[in-house]
């Protein structure tokens, strides 16, 4: 492991300095996450960490032993000495133990005197965190000494759900690689595991009761490429823990307090117990471990008599594994088409009476029955079932947990329902997504950082239903410990801050942020840990100030760092205009900028074109508004003069669930004859074209005249993705307000993943000329 490796290096490098001048370090409470409440005591005289310093526990607290054994390898990667334990309170003493006053178990009160540290948890858990924050706190460079100037922390996390994903099903992880991944949690202050254990392309968990599924399902017979040319590499592939191994991983994630719920996905996702168990399937087999990703259309056959027991003691082994709260099931993307000609499943539909209806499918019915079988028989053993939002299909199961992926709405559906609820949305807590992770500069981060899984209609108790977040590893094409590095990191230090600090935006500050983020970066050299350094680029940042008709310019880069730009297309120099604080344009331009700063070789530039016409800088008015998780910075981005890439979740685009609407007020009665906008379009991501356009013309804003209108086909499957503009001409017209209609998509059409689904439309500007 990295981080075990970098502790030996450390203490080989004390041995071959021991003679060097004494080095004293000095801490920064400027940590990630940022505690609570943080008051330093100027003028005093700080505390001094050195050999003599001795770690106090409670007399016969093992558990408080093993924490200390933390703080002591932490210690270490700094110092390069080990402190002497004691359970005697005496000078020099950082002092552990528990005050069951403190009423949140996961918070602290850390406190630094002249004479020592004392850290008080309301648990265990609660001193655990108290540690890491002293951890994070230490200085990165080589210390012999470090000062801790005086001060009193009291902390606690917001969520109580703070969790982190990992696929082991498409690719397999070994039980070296998933303690690392564990460790990256403990370092964000992350607290549940959610291992996602069986696969269409693999089943990762040993059942005693059925050894064909680790024997046949844990191995396919090749994997597609991951270097970028298409076909599959023709080498068989496999591995799967044993109980012992879980074992392992279990003890080893509590003591760093981190709960591992397993997910055994159901009905669906399943093919690989579908190669060793054919019986289960609709047809019998012959199935094989999945090689393709995607949805398949085999799954579990839930009207055989077979299924039920099997599923029951998979989890009767799952649950004597995993002593977690909750047991994941899965639910999600589950295909229909086999239950529709399975005799078996067509006879219970009929006994059971069900029958097709406006919302659901009499199919849909049969996973909802599945699924509350399973949770049954889940709480007669005192645990609870959570699932994918798509356990809502059919009606959900009674007393579900949901984790909404598709989108942030499902989550919100869910919890005006009265689900709990844990936000994973894909759009921006998918850490496994490259299309997020290559947007610009710390786009990615931000991304994360400003995620609010409150949506502004929700009310207090529906908020209140809102657990946890989590972000998701998707495994495809992540094969390495460094891959999954770089894919976490640095956007785990984002979800670390938005889930033990809150997502209040009145109580964050992006910028304050970035500079802690700046410093647990150089944690993350020290460890050796690979990481994405697209969050060191420039950004840029707009605001359309349709108040006085400009675009405002605010560049960002984490740190310090000089910034130079231009506004001509020219490359930037040491000799072009230094950026000092935010600016502003009213006309057409190609914005360059980027950090030059001695020592600096990362040529990594914005470059972004401001392409002015009649609307450009104008207010916008929607009588339909965006989807919340594609709202951004609401209409301004329609007339900001700046176009988006095909990436539809870069800010750039705002995504509907319903017609775009817009009124463009031009301010003065102006010449117009032609109107246009353009779209994103995805169709697998459920991102349509319009259906028709109309564009409408007005002189005072409430008597308007249609000037021009087209329609056309819903997008066939063949279609292409891609950027489509659509333009209308009419005779020439004054006007001062001019309305823009693009009619969506009413259903995702049969043939879609999703048939009968919303469908989006994305839009990024609109012209007028």
């Amino acid at each position: 492991m990295k981080l075990k490796s970098f502790l030996l290096a450390a203490t080989v490098t004390v041995t071959l300095f021991s003679c060097r001048d004494i080095r004293e370090g000095t801490a920064d409470y400027a940590i990630i996450p940022l505690p609570q409440h943080t008051e330093v005591t100027p003028q005093t005289e700080p505390f001094i960490l050195d050999k003599g310093t001795v770690i106090v526990t409670p007399e016969n607290d093992n558990e408080m032993k093993t924490i200390a054994g933390f703080l002591n390898a932490y210690i270490n990667e700094c110092t390069g000495y080990t402190l002497a334990t004691s359970t005697e309170a005496i000078k020099n003493y950082i002092t552990l133990n528990i005050d069951k006053s403190i009423k949140n178990p996961e918070g602290y009160r850390l406190a630094v005197s002249g004479d020592g540290i004392t850290i008080t948890g309301g648990s265990h858990a609660g001193v655990f965190y108290g540690v890491q924050t002293l951890r994070k706190a230490s200085p990165v460079e080589a210390s012999d000494k470090i000062a801790f100037q005086q001060t009193n922390i009291e902390d606690y996390p917001r969520l109580a759900y703070r969790g982190m994903h990992l696929d082991v099903g498409r690719h397999f992880f070994n039980v070296e690689q998933v303690k690392q991944y564990l460790d990256l949690m403990a370092l964000h202050n992350l607290n549940v595991f959610h291992w996602h254990l069986t696969e269409d392309q693999g089943w990762r968990i040993e059942i005693k009761k059925y050894p064909l599924l680790t024997e046949i399902g844990s191995k396919r017979k090749e994997s597609l490429r991951t270097d970028g040319v298409k076909g599959t590499d023709g080498k068989p592939y496999g591995g799967f823990y044993t109980q012992k191994d879980i074992q392992e991983i279990v003890k080893y994630a509590a003591e760093r307090y981190i709960e591992v719920i397993p997910e055994i996905d159901l009905p669906g996702h399943i093919k690989s117990a579908l190669a060793a168990c054919p019986e289960l399937g609709c047809t019998g087999g012959p199935y094989e471990t999945a090689v393709e990703y995607g949805v398949h259309k085999d799954v579990l056959c839930v009207g055989s008599d077979k299924t039920l027991p099997f599923i029951k003691d998979v989890l009767t082994e799952v649950m004597q594994l995993f002593p977690s709260h909750y047991i994941h099931i899965g639910g999600d993307e589950c295909p229909r088409d086999r239950w529709k000609e399975c005799p078996k499943c067509q006879a219970l539909i009929k006994a059971q009476g069900w029958k097709d209806t406006k919302q659901y499918e009499a199919e849909d019915k049969l996973q909802s029955y599945f699924m509350t079988e399973v949770e049954k028989f889940v709480e007669e053993n005192g645990r609870r079932i959570i699932g994918w939002d798509e356990i809502l299909a059919g009606g959900a199961t009674p007393n579900a947990t949901v984790m909404a992926w598709r989108n942030a709405e499902y989550g919100a559906e869910a919890a005006k329902k009265g689900y709990d609820v844990i936000m994973t949305p894909c759009g921006q807590l998918y850490f496994s997504a490259m299309d997020v992770l290559n947007l610009p500069g710390d786009n990615a981060i931000r991304k994360v950082y400003d995620f609010n899984p409150v949506l502004s209609d929700m009310t207090e108790t529906d908020a209140a239903h809102i657990k946890g977040i989590q972000a998701c590893l998707w495994s495809e094409d992540i094969e390495t410990m460094e891959q999954i590095e770089y894919r976490l990191l640095p956007r785990l230090a984002a979800l670390a801050e938005i889930t033990w600090n809150g997502f209040d935006k009145q109580n964050r500050d992006y910028h304050e942020f970035a500079l802690r983020m700046f410093n647990i970066i150089k944690r993350y050299d020290k460890y050796g840990l690979s990481y994405h350094k697209g969050a060191f680029e420039v950004t840029s940042d707009y605001e359309n100030d349709t108040l006085n008709r400009k675009l405002s310019i605010r560049l960002n880069t984490l740190g310090n760092r000089k910034i130079y730009y231009t506004l001509d297309g020219s490359e930037p120099t040491e000799a072009s205009q230094l950026y000092k604080e935010p600016f502003t344009i009213n006309n057409n331009a190609i914005l360059k900028a980027k950090v030059i700063m001695p020592g600096e070789t990362d040529n990594s530039l914005v470059c972004d074109t401001i392409c002015v016409n009649k609307a450009t800088f104008c207010p916008v008015t929607l009588a339909g508004q965006p989807s919340p998780t594609y709202t951004y910075k609401g209409a301004s981005i329609l007339t900001d003069g700046l176009t988006g890439d095909t990436r539809y979740n870069t800010g750039r685009w705002l995504g509907f669930l319903c017609d775009l609407n817009a009124t463009v007020d031009l301010g003065k009665e102006t010449e117009v004859s032609s109107a246009a906008f353009r779209t994103d379009v995805a169709i697998g991501s459920a991102v349509m074209d319009i259906t028709g356009m109309e564009v409408w013309c007005s002189a005072d804003g409430k008597h308007f005249t249609k000037v021009a209108e087209s329609s056309k086909p819903v997008l066939k499957k063949d279609d292409p993705d891609g950027i489509y503009r659509h333009e209308l001409t009419f005779d020439t017209q004054q006007a001062r307000y001019v309305r823009i209609v693009g009619k969506i998509t009413p259903k995702l059409p049969s043939w879609h993943t999703w048939p009968g689904g919303d469908a989006f439309i994305f839009v990024d500007e609109i012209y007028v000329n």
